[in-house]
């Protein structure tokens, strides 16, 4: 009857949500009022943790970019909305989104279609049949619709960065 005594503190709750991985501000407000903690001592905590240095959403947001666009092999469009679903604050998304030029997001669309292309050899049927599978596969992964016809143009033209980095170790069979 009544609340249920809590041996942990908020600002100890989420101090070990921390050493599991970085969070943003809002998801341990989530975290720790679905735990059950209140409005006001989550505030508090949360506050503290500011303070201390410990939660930065700034820092956390550019870092995300960094290491999910590389990693992932995610464009900007899909790097933004794990932001917003992961709480982070629109200022310091689009802080971090800036970081991002849309060469590096060119970048990436190359480097996923050239994985791509070495796991799906025959996949789909003729030349635009492949291309259309990489276009919905580029899309999914967030990058712009600019870089997704520029990686298309580039593996239909007869010397193509992507043809040739896909074919690199693969001889072609001598013809009569």
């Amino acid at each position: 009857m009544g609340e249920p005594a809590r041996l942990v503190p908020a600002a100890d709750k989420a101090a070990r949500l921390l050493a599991l991985r970085p969070h943003f501000r809002r998801e341990l407000e989530v975290k720790l009022e679905r735990s059950g903690y209140g409005r006001e001592e989550v505030a508090e905590a949360l506050e503290t943790l500011v303070r201390l240095k410990l939660v930065d959403d700034l820092a956390l947001a550019r870092a995300f970019v960094e290491t999910v666009a590389r990693r992932k092999g995610w464009g900007r469009m899909r790097v933004a909305q794990e932001l917003a679903r992961r709480g982070a604050p629109e200022e310091a998304a689009q802080a971090a989104l800036a970081l991002r030029s849309p060469e590096d997001d060119l970048e990436g669309a190359r480097d996923a279609a050239r994985r791509f292309r070495s796991r799906s050899s025959g996949a789909a049927s003729g030349d635009a049949g492949r291309a259309e599978a990489l276009a919905r596969h580029l899309s999914r992964r967030g990058f712009a619709s600019s870089a997704i016809f520029k990686v298309l143009k580039e593996m239909a033209a007869p010397t193509s960065r992507l043809s040739d980095a896909c074919d690199e170790g693969s001889e072609a069979a001598p013809e009569d």
